[in-house]
């Protein structure tokens, strides 16, 4: 896949993390049309998100066998933003960053996402804020 990111890349003259964002924010309303069972009983973009971990991601693991899907964590941040922990050895935080804008997108929602520690930049984790303005 990276190759391939890659070769869009350097095709439309953009980043790598542009070309995941992008594809991530387009890729969601396909998994979604692929596999409805994933939103099912979500009303907004934030539970659905929260659901990754638990939900999903066991389920891409039994429909693909040896999946290697990120980890996630999630807490509540002071001023009611879902601050997001993401960690994988493929580094494709822009990747997550482009789902949760068409997770947002699937429910009609405006977000707003601030990436505060990257692993991109040698941090062990990537942190993200994402908040959804009232």
């Amino acid at each position: 896949m990276l190759a391939l990111v890659d070769t869009a890349a350097a095709a439309t003259g953009q980043s790598a993390s542009q070309v995941l964002r992008w594809f991530g924010r387009q890729g969601l309303p396909v998994l979604v049309e692929r596999f409805p069972q994933f939103v099912a009983g979500h009303n907004h973009a934030r539970g659905f998100i929260s659901s990754l971990n638990t939900i999903i991601h066991p389920e891409v693991r039994k429909l693909y066998t040896g999946a290697v899907c990120p980890h996630f964590h999630f807490n509540d941040g002071p001023d009611g933003a879902l601050l997001m922990g993401y960690q994988s050895p493929r580094r494709m935080c822009a990747l997550a960053e482009g789902m949760i804008t068409g997770a947002s997108d699937l429910f009609d929602e405006t977000v707003h996402i601030e990436h505060l520690a990257c692993m991109l930049d040698g941090q062990p984790l990537c942190r993200l804020a994402v908040r959804w303005p009232a």
